[in-house]
């Protein structure tokens, strides 16, 4: 049993966030392990042949067997919606010190260490280059333009239901709920740690005023702390929806809907169970932004659609009345 305590005060400044690299470098546990990640499947067959331009030895080797990985690659992110060119600047800004202990905390002894890293530690500042320069590679190779903007739209659900529990229910019902890992007592979180192939290294920590974040993730099994538990309080829960990341559009036939809407509105209409962005919406229909735009104000004029706007993101959702109309 791993014990999170919170103060008062701590449940005050408890947040939500998600990650790009968190999802980036946790996504290269699939390669480690394919069998344990089903809906990734379709992504993985996509991306091999692209696999063989990067710098697979290292990439694979910042995955310990036991499908950890270093602390450093995964910063507690400073705000709630950070971009992967952000996060990856503070990757590579981490002390050549922090580094070298966080790969061997990783790999837990000297002797389990992969040659590529076991080499690299010589020079720690040159392997973290190294490491981060693989992994902007691996990010615009592999994952930013069809991968990331479906991912996005799972996380972003995600929050938009954490919120609304938390509104409706409280804390108490929010934080269990995160995973079948967790139990909350009113002042300890605690996580079940029966479920690691590895044991965590520490029983417990206070998160003593430094702000915890809650992150999902697609590529965890259960909630999981951070290795090292001096570091800023962070925990990782499964997103929800995640299986859906394997679906393709739903098909559009000559039924009802699309009598009375047409064949782009009736898909839009149908794509959107789970809130998107415009872009993420093109993306995965393979047209322009342009003209899903025009849809979606047609959409929400007709009272089907609701729209939020985070920063310069507009994200779109389907009313009750969107929902009515799809069932």
């Amino acid at each position: 049993m791993i014990e999170i305590r919170f103060a008062v005060d701590d449940l005050a400044t408890t947040s939500f966030a998600y990650s790009p690299l968190q999802e980036a470098v946790f996504s290269l546990r699939c390669l480690h392990d394919p069998a344990r990640y089903p809906h990734h499947r379709p992504w993985l067959r996509r991306i091999r042949p692209r696999l063989d331009s990067l710098d697979r030895e290292l990439l694979t080797a910042l995955v310990a067997p036991w499908l950890w990985v270093p602390d450093f690659l995964t910063p507690r992110p400073d705000r709630a919606r950070p971009a992967f060119a952000g996060e990856l600047d503070r990757v590579r800004a981490t002390p050549p010190g922090v580094v070298a202990a966080d790969l061997r905390a990783t790999y837990r002894t000297e002797d389990a260490l992969p040659p590529v890293v076991a080499r690299g530690l010589a020079d720690p500042a040159a392997l973290l280059a190294r490491i981060a320069d693989a992994l902007d590679a691996y990010w615009h190779t592999c994952l930013a333009t069809d991968w990331w903007p479906r991912v996005q739209s799972i996380l972003e659900a995600d929050l938009a239901y954490r919120g609304r529990v938390l509104a409706e229910r409280g804390a108490g019902a929010l934080l269990p709920g995160l995973d079948d890992r967790l139990t909350w007592t009113g002042s300890h979180l605690r996580v079940s740690a029966r479920h690691f192939t590895v044991p965590v290294p520490w029983a417990g920590v206070s998160v003593a005023g430094r702000g915890m974040v809650l992150l999902p993730t697609l590529f965890a099994r259960g909630a999981q702390p951070l290795i090292d538990p001096s570091r800023p309080p962070v925990l990782i829960y499964p997103a929800r929806g995640r299986a859906t990341l394997s679906e393709t559009p739903p098909p559009v036939t000559r039924d009802a809907l699309v009598r009375l809407l047409g064949r782009p509105r009736a898909r839009l209409l149908l794509l959107l169970a789970e809130p998107a962005t415009t872009t993420e919406l093109a993306h995965r229909l393979d047209v322009t932004p342009g003209a899903v735009s025009q849809h979606l104000a047609v959409l929400y004029d007709a009272g089907l659609l609701t729209r939020t706007r985070g920063g310069r993101t507009v994200r779109y959702a389907r009313t009750r009345l969107g929902d009515e109309l799809c069932r």
